[in-house]
């Protein structure tokens, strides 16, 4: 174990609300159980998850820290019992059930993954949280290939833009939808197929017109409510649809007929109460097959800004505003 503090600064939730009830706290340090590592944690992304918990609307799953942070970066400075102390030195990036707004962190073994060659820390620190869900939904869950074409709300967000990135490593066409015209400029130039504006466009006459009437092979939706029986109208014959929000309303009303008759799939999933071992897999799959692209230079995650751990604050009110395009980090150091 290299030498580390007892304390840490850490930023907190001092009671559901908005932007100003993330304070800074002294906390001790946390200490890496059985499985896990200690992370001196030097960037760590900020997701709109961690918008909810702070409004009192997403609580950590049983034994996780209150803290809020899901996906961190950083040097991991000791091991739990039994761990690999080989480990200590290296520079690992991870995803977290809570805990990462903070000067250190444990994370479970598994789901940590080396820093790809040729990314800063808080690069790395933008992965974990959207890649894993990206990766679980629409390659898992939607089993989306090479060939085929998505339709992918929210196209400027974290999750957003990793799926347009990721789409386009594995030759899949994406369409995005966006609030504003800058924005879908700002998706196309990240590489999106298509960007439309729900603003002013209708986007299910839009995805008709770019498929020629065949609709997307698979939607990957985080609003929910009355975009779902719309998203339906976009999908092609066996079409699946993944929900993993639901911004407008966790209720809709479809026509089941239709699923019947096009054969589509309606699945969806959270990531973040899911077991350490469901989490170590899906962290193997993606280092085997996505990280030598990523080192290969393929993509890197659009950075929208960094903020110092103070200002966790200034974070969570540029992502509520919607301003961002990409991810917003916390620079730790």
């Amino acid at each position: 174990m290299t030498s580390v503090p007892d304390s840490m600064t850490a930023i907190a939730i001092s009671e559901p609300g908005g932007p100003e009830v993330l304070v800074a706290e002294t906390r001790a340090v946390p200490q890496p159980g059985p499985g896990e590592v200690l992370i001196r944690v030097v960037a760590a992304g900020v997701n709109r998850p961690d918008v909810l918990q702070r409004m009192g609307f997403y609580p950590p799953p049983p034994g996780a820290s209150d803290l809020p942070g899901l996906e961190i970066a950083g040097t991991i400075v000791a091991v739990g019992p039994g761990g690999d102390a080989g480990t200590v030195g290296q520079a690992a990036c991870a995803l977290v059930a809570g805990g990462g707004y903070a000067e250190y962190c444990t994370a479970p073994a598994g789901s940590c993954l080396p820093v790809p060659a040729g990314f800063s820390m808080a690069e790395a620190a933008a992965l974990p949280e959207t890649v894993f869900t990206v990766w679980h939904n629409l390659f898992e869950r939607a089993w989306v290939m090479e060939g085929e074409t998505v339709l992918v709300h929210g196209g400027t967000s974290g999750i957003g833009t990793t799926a347009i990135g990721l789409c386009g490593i594995f030759g899949i066409k994406v369409i995005v939808t966006c609030g504003s015209a800058d924005k879908c400029a700002a998706a196309t130039a990240l590489g999106a197929d298509l960007a439309v504006d729900y603003s002013s466009e209708d986007y299910v006459e839009a995805v008709k017109a770019f498929t020629g009437g065949a609709g997307v092979n698979a939607v990957l939706d985080m609003v929910g409510g009355d975009y779902l029986p719309r998203n339906l109208e976009c999908l092609a014959e066996d079409g699946r649809h993944v929900t993993i929000a639901f911004q407008r309303g966790a209720k809709a009303e479809i026509d089941i007929s239709q699923v019947m008759r096009r054969r589509l799939t309606l699945t969806g999933s959270t990531l973040r109460a899911r077991s350490a071992d469901f989490k170590a897999a899906l962290a193997d799959e993606i280092h085997r097959t996505l990280w030598p692209r990523l080192s290969e230079g393929a993509w890197k995650p659009a950075m929208d800004r960094a903020f110092p751990l103070a200002e966790a604050s200034a974070a969570h009110a540029r992502m509520q505003a919607g301003a961002h395009v990409g991810k917003i980090v916390l620079a730790v150091e």
